[in-house]
C-alpha cells in the first residue's frame, strides 16, 4: 500500500527570512532544521485543509508539539542536538522496545552490541509455548560511536511461521541481556469473511435511551439483552450500541459517551440491579431499601423529554452498595476473584482512581502532582487507606462483565451471528482515570481535536490527551492491547470511532486555538495489526468509522487488512447526485444515518435546519438552507422512484397520495430497501428510524446549555417515550425490520 503522505510544504516565511525567536531571546530558529526535526518525530509540518489547499503549521506550534513529545526545539542548538539524538537513539538500545510483524512475513530485528562482540536472539513464545532461535543475517552496517563506545549492529531474521500472539524477544551479548515485545498479527482479519457469503443487518442505538418498564430511568444491560432478542428473532445479526465506557464514579456524570473516564472499563450506570444474584439473599430491611430506591426513579421511564443520569446513578449506587456488602456464595466469590486476577493491575489502578475521585474534584491538584502519581508513596498510602472503596469499584466492573456476557449470550441465542457490537471512543477526558493511570504513555500539554472544516471553521478541541507514540511502543503496546481485549471480551464486533486516529491525530497544544495544531503520525502498521489480532482472537468484526476527508490509500489499506468501512446514505454522492447503491463498498457497514444526524423522519421534514437556525449554527439564511435541503431530498426521491421503491408523481408539483405519516414511513422503508441493493456486507437500521423518533441525539457545535446532547430518550413521532415493552406490537418497528430482512434475503 502507498505510505502516508508526508508533505514537506515550506513553513511560514521564506528561505532566509527571520523565523520564530528562540527561547530566552536566542537567534531565530532555522525553518529547515525545525522541519527536519518534526519529520524525524512524525510531526506534520503542513496539511491539506478542507478547502483542498496546503496549509503550513506555524513554527511555534511545531516547537510546542515537539515539546509534548519530549523533544526540545526552542533554539537552533537544541534542534541540532535533538536531530543528532534522533539518529543515535536506536543505537542506544540493544533491542527495539516492540516489534509488530504480520504473520507469514519475515522481519529483520537489529541488535546493538559492542562492536565485534557476538550476539544471540531468541523468541520466547506466548504462554510458555517454547523458545525459537532467530538466525543472524550477513548484513554489515557501519558501526557508530555511542557515548565513546564503538557499537555495532547485528541483524536477525524472525522466522515467517511464528504463531499469532504476544511473544518476547530476548537478546544476549557478553553477559548483557535485553528484552522487547514481539507481536505477530494477522495479515488480514478474517472475521468478516462469512458476511461475504451471506450479508447481515442489525440495529444501531444509544443504549441509555432505550428503556423498559423494568429500567431505572436509563437503558441498561438487561434492556440490551431484550433488544437483542427482539431484533434477533426478526433476522438481525447485531446490535450496535454507543460507547459503554465508564464515566465519573459518582454524580454528576458526563452525558457524552464519547468523553469517558476510561476506554477499558464499563459504566456501572448500565447495571440492572435486579439481575444481581445476591439481591435474592438480602435481608428484608435491605431489600426494602433497594425497592424504595427503584421506586424513586421508576417514573423516569415515562419521561419523554430528557434523561436524568445523575438521579438514576445516585439511586443505583446506593442499591449497589447494599449488594456489594451482601455475602457471596463460594462459587460467586471464586468467580469474582478470577475476574480480578484476569483484569490485573489495570483494574486495581482504575478502582483506586475511582475511590479517590469519589471525594476529590477533577481540578484538584493531586491529579497533576508528580508526587501523587500512580506508584508514588502518596498514591500507595491512599491505596491502603481506601481498600474497601477500591474493592467496591472492582466489584462493579465484575457485575458489568457478567451482565455484558449475559447480553451477548442472549443475542447469540436469538440467532444473531455477531451479537453486541461495541463502539470505541477516540479518547478520554483530560481529567479522566486514564489520564491519571496511563500518564506515562500519554502526551502532556496537548489535546486531540480536528483542524477547521466546512462545519467547524474554527477547528475542534476535544480535550482528550493523545497516546504518546514513542512511549506507547516503549510499553510494548500493552495499554492498547488491554483496552481492546477488555472491550472485546463479550462482543461480536467493535466500531472504531474516527479510525483515522490510528494513523494520525490532530494535536492542539495547551493555550493554542484548535486551528493552531499539527498532525502527529502513529505507527498504523502496529496499531491496526494489534487491533486485528485482538479482534481475531475474540472472533469479532471490526468496523472503522472512516467518514470525512481520507486519503484514498487509507481506505484501501483498511480493506486489505479485513477492516470494514462506514457508508452513510446521505454522504454517498457521485458529484451532485446520489451514488447508485451498486457502487457502494462491499467491505462496509452501510446505513441511512448516524447518531450525529437527525433521525430520518426529522431529516425528511428538515427539522435539523430549523434547529440549527434557532441555535445560530447556520452560515447563511434558513431559507437558503431549506432550498438546498429540499433539492438534496428530491434527488434522493428521484432515485427511489427510478428504482420503483416509491410511486411516480401523478402530476407536476403534486405530492404522493398517501397521508404524511404513511408517506414518511414508506419513504424510510424505501430508503432502507435502496440501501439493501448495495453490496455492503452489513446494513444498519437506526432504532430511532424504526419508531419514528425525530429528535437528534447529538447536535455538533452545541453545549448542554443549548441542546440536551446525549440525553434524549427514545420516543415516537410526538416525543412520547417508547419502551422495549412496546416494540413487539409496534407496527412501525415490525414493518421496517421486516422490510430490511425481506430486501436483504
Amino acid at each position: 500500500m502507498k505510505a502516508p503522505d508526508q508533505q514537506h510544504t515550506q513553513l511560514a516565511g521564506t528561505p532566509g527570512s527571520p523565523g520564530p525567536v528562540g527561547a530566552a531571546g536566542h537567534e531565530p530558529v532555522d525553518h529547515h532544521l525545525l522541519q527536519r526535526l518534526a519529520d524525524a518525530h512524525g510531526v506534520g509540518t503542513s496539511f491539506q485543509g478542507w478547502d483542498g489547499l496546503p496549509h503550513s503549521v506555524a513554527p511555534d506550534t511545531l516547537i510546542k508539539v515537539l515539546a509534548s513529545l519530549g523533544v526540545q526545539a526552542g533554539t537552533n542548538a537544541l534542534i541540532e542536538a535533538a536531530l543528532a539524538e534522533s539518529e543515535l537513539a536506536p543505537w542506544r538500545r540493544m533491542l527495539p522496545p516492540a516489534v509488530v510483524v504480520q504473520q507469514g512475513e519475515t522481519a529483520l530485528v537489529p541488535v546493538h552490541v559492542r562492536d565485534g562482540a557476538t550476539a544471540q536472539l531468541n523468541i520466547v513464545l506466548e504462554a510458555g509455548a517454547g523458545v525459537v532461535e532467530a538466525a543472524q543475517q550477513d548484513i554489515w552496517v557501519q558501526p557508530q560511536d555511542v557515548d565513546g563506545v564503538p557499537t555495532g549492529r547485528a541483524t536477525f531474521a524472525l522466522p515467517h511461521n511464528l504463531p499469532l500472539g504476544w511473544h518476547a524477544l530476548h537478546a544476549e551479548s557478553d553477559g548483557v541481556t535485553a528484552e522487547g515485545a514481539l507481536v505477530v498479527v494477522p495479515a488480514r482479519l478474517t472475521t468478516a469473511e462469512a458476511l461475504l457469503e451471506r450479508r447481515g443487518w442489525g440495529l444501531a442505538t444509544q443504549l441509555y435511551s432505550v428503556r423498559s418498564k423494568r429500567s431505572w430511568g436509563v437503558g441498561d444491560f438487561a434492556d440490551l439483552a431484550d433488544l437483542a432478542t427482539l431484533s434477533g428473532e426478526r433476522g438481525a445479526d447485531y446490535v450496535l450500541v454507543n460507547p459503554l465506557h465508564a464515566a465519573e464514579p459518582v454524580p454528576p456524570v458526563q452525558p457524552s459517551p464519547y468523553s469517558p473516564s476510561t476506554r477499558r472499563f464499563f459504566n456501572p450506570l448500565y447495571i440492572r440491579v435486579e439481575a444481581i444474584p445476591e439481591l435474592a439473599y438480602l435481608k428484608p430491611r435491605k431489600r426494602a431499601a433497594v425497592d424504595r430506591l427503584q421506586e424513586q426513579v421508576q417514573s423516569l421511564n415515562k419521561e419523554g423529554d430528557r434523561l436524568d443520569r445523575n438521579a438514576v446513578y445516585a439511586a443505583k449506587l446506593q442499591a449497589l452498595e447494599l449488594l456489594y456488602h451482601a455475602r457471596r456464595s463460594p462459587a460467586r466469590q471464586a468467580a469474582f476473584d478470577e475476574f480480578c486476577r484476569i483484569s490485573g493491575s489495570g483494574l486495581d489502578d482504575f478502582a483506586l482512581w475511582s475511590a479517590i475521585r469519589e471525594d476529590l474534584a477533577p481540578e484538584d491538584p493531586l491529579w497533576t502532582d508528580p508526587d501523587c502519581a500512580l506508584g508514588s508513596a502518596e498514591a500507595e498510602a491512599l491505596r491502603a487507606k481506601l481498600g474497601d472503596r477500591i474493592g467496591f469499584h472492582r466489584w462493579l466492573q465484575w457485575i458489568c462483565d457478567e451482565q455484558l456476557e449475559a447480553a451477548q449470550v442472549a443475542a447469540r441465542r436469538a440467532g444473531m451471528r455477531l451479537g453486541v457490537v461495541h463502539d470505541l471512543a477516540v479518547g478520554v477526558d483530560l481529567s479522566s482515570a486514564d489520564a491519571w493511570t496511563l500518564r506515562g504513555v500519554l502526551a502532556p500539554g496537548v489535546s486531540v481535536g480536528a483542524p477547521p472544516d466546512m462545519y467547524n471553521q474554527l477547528g475542534q478541541d476535544w480535550n482528550q490527551p493523545p497516546w504518546h507514540p514513542g512511549r506507547l511502543a516503549e510499553a510494548g503496546y500493552a495499554p492498547f492491547r488491554n483496552m481492546l481485549s477488555t472491550v472485546l471480551r463479550h462482543a461480536g464486533g467493535i466500531r472504531v470511532d474516527h479510525v483515522l486516529g490510528l494513523f494520525r491525530l490532530w494535536w492542539v497544544p495547551a493555550g493554542n486555538s484548535p486551528r493552531e495544531g499539527a498532525y502527529v503520525r502513529y505507527d498504523h502498521e502496529a496499531l491496526i495489526g494489534i487491533l486485528a489480532l485482538e479482534a481475531q482472537r475474540a472472533g469479532a468484526v471490526v468496523i472503522g468509522e472512516d467518514l470525512g476527508t481520507f486519503e484514498p490509500w487509507v481506505r484501501d489499506y483498511l480493506a486489505a487488512r479485513g477492516i470494514l468501512g462506514t457508508s452513510i446514505l446521505w454522504f454517498e454522492n457521485d458529484g451532485d447526485s446520489p451514488l447508485p447503491p451498486e457502487r457502494y463498498r462491499t467491505q462496509a457497514l452501510a446505513s441511512v444515518n448516524t447518531h450525529d444526524l437527525p433521525p430520518t423522519a426529522g431529516y425528511l421534514a428538515g427539522d435539523h435546519v430549523g434547529l440549527r437556525s434557532r441555535l445560530g449554527l447556520l452560515e447563511r439564511s434558513e431559507a437558503e438552507e431549506r432550498v438546498e435541503h429540499v433539492a438534496t431530498l428530491e434527488k434522493m426521491m428521484g432515485l427511489l422512484r427510478e428504482r420503483g421503491l416509491l410511486p411516480e408523481r401523478t402530476g407536476a408539483g403534486e405530492a404522493p397520495s398517501a397521508g404524511p405519516t404513511e408517506t414518511e414511513e414508506h419513504t424510510i422503508e424505501a430508503l432502507h430497501r435502496l440501501l439493501a441493493q448495495s453490496p455492503s456486507v452489513l446494513l444498519g437500521v437506526a432504532l430511532v428510524d424504526a419508531v419514528g423518533e425525530r429528535r437528534v441525539q447529538n447536535q455538533p457545535g452545541t453545549t448542554e446549555a443549548l441542546y440536551p446532547n446525549w440525553q434524549v430518550p427514545l420516543g415516537d413521532p410526538d416525543g412520547r417515550a417508547v419502551l422495549i415493552d412496546d416494540l413487539p406490537t409496534n407496527a412501525r418497528f415490525n414493518s421496517l425490520l421486516a422490510a430490511v430482512e425481506d430486501a436483504l434475503r
